[in-house]
């Protein structure tokens, strides 16, 4: 049996829209694990915060359960998908009912060993 290359992480019903969450996945697509978590530390966005940790369980998720070493590890695989949407109702003038859109995201990591 062959050994696996990739680990991934993948954060279910995070309430942050997928378009916010993309800003910040184009900054760190296929850079090394370091790089990017340095990106991330300094990029003053919401989203950030949940993909450090994402990142974080993602090179832990590589180390102990596949045996690779963090040093070589960079991001191949990143996206966020829409979750479910959940629906509420702001009241406006005239007995109008407004609709908001509270979004959710699904978003997936994964990290491969370099050759």
């Amino acid at each position: 049996m062959e050994a696996k290359t990739e680990a991934r992480a993948v954060l279910r019903y995070a309430r942050i829209s997928p378009r916010k969450v993309n800003i910040v996945n184009n900054l760190i697509r296929n850079k090394s694990v370091g790089e990017a978590m340095d990106i991330l530390k300094n990029t003053p966005k919401a989203a950030s915060e949940l993909l450090i940790k994402l990142l974080g369980s993602a090179v832990a998720n590589a180390e102990n359960n596949f045996g690779m070493s963090a040093d070589t590890l960079y991001i191949s695989e990143l996206y966020a998908n829409a979750g479910p949407t959940l629906k509420r109702v702001r009241p406006r003038a005239q007995g109008r009912a407004f609709r908001i859109r509270k979004r959710t995201s699904h978003i997936t990591l994964v990290v491969k060993e370099k050759e």
